[in-house]
Parts: C-alpha cells; structure tokens; sequence
C-alpha cells in the first residue's frame, strides 16, 4: 500500500496574475479538483509542498488539510518556471477512496541478470511505466521487476509475468515485453558479417553456375 503524505493548506482568495505576489511570499497557489466538487482555491507553503511532491510524485496519496478538513488527492499537473524550475502552481485531483482510478506506475528493475553479469547478453528494456486500475487504498509508487533469473539470451519478462495483488488490475497488453536479453552489439555484428559473406558465396556460386550455363548453351 502506498503511503501518504500531508499538506497543510490556507483557502486562497487571489486569482489571476495577482497570484505572483503570493510567490514571492514563498506560497504557492494549488487547486483541487474532482468527479464530485467544483475546483476549490488553496495555497500552500513552497518548502512543505516541495517535499511533499519530491517524495509522494504522482502515485502516491497526498492529504490535504484546510482547516481539519483532509481531502485525499493526487498530484495531477505541476507547473514549473522554465528557467529556475520553481514550482509555480499544482493541480490536485481529489480521490473518491470508494472509486477505481487509473494510473500510471513506474517501473524499477531490481537484481541483476547473470547473463548481462558475464557478458553473454545486454539488457533491453520496455516501458518505463505499466497503467494499473485499483481502489485509490492499493496504489503503488512502483512496480518491482527482478531480472536475477534473466540467465541467457533471448529470457524475457512480459506484462503477463507480474506478480500483483488481486487488487490490482494491469491494463496492458499482457504480451507487452518489459524486458529481455539480447546479443550484444558485437556478437549481432560478427553473426551478420557471416550471413553476408554465406549469401555473397551463395550468389558468386549461383552466378559461375549461370555463366557456365550460358558457354555451354552457346
């Protein structure tokens, strides 16, 4: 289970471009929103804030509390000073726990392959995060994926390998590669000269062949 993190937040009057003169108070203007409410106004300390999003990103349930009252959301939307990379506002959805939502997970890849330890294979990779469906109560910040019995190549783990709660419901393809052992770059190279050079003797044969053909019809 996920963990949670809390905000302490403040009702937010100002609007607009006037928001900047909250920034440089060191607050940072927030919204909430969700399926069930209007967008409601906050704002929010920039250090706590910070941290909050540093360690919780965007899987991880956040608690908003605006005068006792705690609204679990997500992180939705962050938005940054181009230069300076300041967090200049933050969208947060506001989760029903009683709902299923989707999300996106991140993977991590744990262990170490014997193949890619003694250099028979490299390690390819998919994608980077899998998108699960659950109760908000069984989010996860990361998806673990050991690759210690990757041991030759051409092992492979795919979406239908993971091993998750029933909770949770993988919404990929369940053929979809994760990751995978392959011949290094040179082993491709030296197995593809060979191949060239057979098919290249297959054609210098076939072209003598022809041409003996032809002084014998001639």
């Amino acid at each position: 289970m996920a963990e949670k993190y809390v905000i302490e937040a403040q009702s937010r009057e100002i609007v607009g471009k006037k928001v900047s003169q909250l920034r440089r108070q060191g607050i940072v203007p927030v919204t909430v929103y969700g399926p069930k409410a209007q967008p409601v106004n906050l704002q929010v300390p920039y250090r706590p804030l910070q941290l909050a999003l540093l360690k919780a990103g965007g899987t991880n349930l956040i608690e908003i509390n605006v005068g006792g009252n705690t609204t679990p959301v997500l992180a939705r939307e962050v938005q940054r000073d181009i230069l300076r990379n300041d967090i200049l506002h933050v969208d947060f959805f506001a989760v029903d726990m009683t709902a299923k939502i989707r999300i996106d997970v991140p993977l991590h890849f744990v262990g170490e392959s014997p193949a890619v330890a003694t250099k028979k294979g490299i390690l390819v990779t998919g994608p980077t995060t899998i998108t699960i469906e659950t109760l908000p109560s069984h989010l996860l910040n990361q998806i673990e994926i050991d690759i210690s019995g990757l041991n030759e190549v051409g092992d492979s783990i795919h979406v239908r390998d993971l091993k998750l709660d029933k909770e949770v419901i993988v919404i990929n393809d369940v053929d979809e590669m994760i990751a995978r052992i392959s011949q290094p770059a040179a082993a491709r190279s030296e197995e593809d000269a060979a191949a060239e050079e057979a098919e290249a003797a297959g054609e210098v044969e076939i072209i003598k062949k022809g041409k003996a053909d032809e002084e014998e019809e001639g």
